[in-house]
């Protein structure tokens, strides 16, 4: 288990949620969250569709055409990562308007259900799939077998590697996280990044769900773990902010999430030189 999946335990979500709530809770007046709306923003790569129920005209994932998949979750668990890969690539999603109808077979969250319910899917590194899946069967076509498989290695890579390093654990709880320290794995990822904006290359172009599933679990860090430095990986603090800075990102995780982690790895961005500068080192 991990810190996210900690929160399909009812004490720990409650402690998490009460904790993002009180650190990053939007005011009355901000933009609506996930939950409060089935408006969509520009997929990767595509125009623009038209948002349900704005009155304009019709796209091919217009509420007239497609009928959005439902997700059941909430912002104290992995569920705004699905609504981020959602956001991205232009798949109308709305929220389960009650959780006690959750199909999940243990019950947790998030699970995504298609076709009036006929279709459910769980697990985030799943439902992400799933997603995908539906953006190749749109008017613009497959992205391909090969670039498929390269983001779902990214996105297994992600759930099966990259979380236990971000989130340590003892029993099943988590007590802290692996990125106060040096790691391979993480280096690797920094001098990937050194080569290229996002993880299958550079521009909007080649922003994918294999990036929705990396810096999804690298934002959760600074947004659990408050005043974190990952200064030793300047390429993975850049990519994690242009990754936060997304306005599917803002749209999926709320805007005084996505300004707070902007802020906050603008400071730790060159912030390892300033301090061997500091130091006499240079």
């Amino acid at each position: 288990m991990t810190l996210l999946s900690n929160l399909q335990n009812p004490r720990a979500a409650l402690a998490i949620m009460l904790l993002a709530a009180a650190t990053f809770a939007p005011k009355a007046s901000s933009a609506a969250t996930p939950r409060d709306t089935t408006t969509f923003l520009v997929p990767i790569g595509r125009e623009r569709p038209t948002a349900v129920g704005t009155g304009g005209a019709s796209t091919s994932l217009s509420a007239s055409s497609v009928e959005p998949v439902v997700l059941f979750g909430s912002q104290g668990s992995r569920s705004p990562l699905v609504n981020w890969g959602a956001y991205e690539l232009g798949v109308p999603l709305r929220m389960a308007d009650d959780l006690s109808a959750n199909p999940h077979p243990f019950g947790q969250i998030p699970c995504l259900t298609d076709d009036a319910g006929r279709t459910v899917v769980f697990e985030s590194g799943a439902i992400l799939g799933y997603l995908q899946s539906k953006a190749d069967a749109g008017e613009d076509g497959d992205i391909g077998a090969g670039r498929r498989a390269e983001i779902d290695s990214w996105i297994a890579w992600a759930n099966a590697s990259l979380d236990p390093i971000c989130f340590l654990e003892v029993d099943g709880k988590v007590y802290d996280t692996g990125l106060k320290k040096p790691n391979r794995r993480v280096d690797a990822l920094d001098r990937i990044l050194a080569g290229r904006q996002y993880l299958l290359g550079d521009g909007d172009e080649n922003f994918s769900l294999a990036d929705v599933a990396v810096a999804a679990y690298l934002l959760y860090v600074p947004q659990f773990f408050r005043g974190i430095d990952l200064g030793r990986w300047p390429n993975v603090v850049r990519y994690m902010g242009d990754c936060a800075s997304r306005e599917a990102y803002g749209k999926a995780f709320g805007p005084n999430v996505q300004g707070s982690l902007v802020a906050a790895l603008a400071a730790m961005d060159g912030g390892g030189e300033e301090k061997k500068k500091m130091f006499g080192i240079f």
